[in-house]
């Protein structure tokens, strides 16, 4: 294996794994009563690195964003973001549970995006996006809105400012959602299936803002998807997960032109069809 890698590796592949891991899952596990969604995960996630998670529902890759932003709390294992325990905290060399204000200043290094837009209705576009910055940040109304009115140029909609989120399309709306998260400088960028709830019209807007996002290279990235061509083009690596573990991964010429088990195989038969 390290023999090929050597000779076929290409430089952006060798730079990715010479990154600094930004998070890692170790030895995690799910468990709903006696059923088990996540089982002894282990994932490193690169700086820059985007990440697409493919796989059948009920095969845990909501669980496992749902985790790094504390909205499930792991049966055990440990997840870390940036070197810092996200479930726990080191008291005297053990580790504990962690506390809502530890949660809170770990999560703060995480942006999400759902598939539900979960717009303010009653506010602005300009006031959607300069909320969280403000009360959580601390950023001044001046400097919330310049970073604002530039993510919101970003994913094309620096003139829709003044306008509710009932005058825009749910592709618009859901951009706005991106450019929100944006705004808080996050560390790691989650995707949650985000054209699910969009007209097959308008899912090329938002997966275009996306793919510019991922161009850049600055951004990390976890994105659960079952659009695979958006998953070649942006993922820098490809998890395809089944019953709660990893069966495959690798890039997304391996695992969606290669498939090494039937299970994948049977899975990527259903977007051939």
């Amino acid at each position: 294996m390290s023999e090929v890698m050597e000779k076929v590796e290409p430089a952006s592949v060798v730079q990715m794994e010479q990154a600094e891991t930004l998070v890692r899952y170790r030895n995690v596990k799910k468990a709903f009563g006696d059923t088990v969604v996540l089982n002894n995960l282990d994932i490193d996630v690169k700086k820059g690195e985007k990440i697409a998670l493919i796989g059948p529902s009920g095969s845990g890759k909501t669980t496992i964003i749902r985790m790094l932003m504390t909205l499930e709390q792991p049966t055990a294992g440990t997840i870390e973001v940036d070197g810092e325990m996200l479930w726990h905290k080191k008291v005297n060399g053990e580790l504990k549970p962690a506390d809502e204000k530890h949660l809170r200043k770990v999560r703060g290094n995480i942006g999400m995006v759902f598939q539900q837009y979960n717009l303010f209705p009653h506010m602005t576009i300009m006031k959607n996006c300069i909320e969280a910055p403000i009360h959580v940040l601390g950023l001044s109304k001046d400097e919330a809105k310049e970073r604002a009115v530039a993510m919101l140029e970003k994913v094309g909609l620096a003139d829709k400012v003044d306008m509710y989120p009932s005058q825009l399309s749910g592709g618009q709306q859901q951009r706005v959602a991106i450019a929100r998260s944006l705004v808080m400088q996050p560390k790691v960028m989650l995707f949650d299936e985000v054209t699910a709830a969009l007209d097959p019209e308008l899912v090329g807007e938002v997966l275009q803002v996306i793919r510019d996002i991922a161009e850049e290279g600055k951004t990390t990235m976890m994105l659960i998807t079952h659009e695979m061509d958006f998953a070649r083009d942006v993922a820098d690596r490809i998890l395809f997960l089944d019953k709660g573990s990893i069966a495959e991964q690798g890039t997304p010429d391996d695992v969606l032109n290669h498939p090494k088990t039937e299970r994948l195989k049977t899975f990527l038969g259903r977007f051939h069809a």
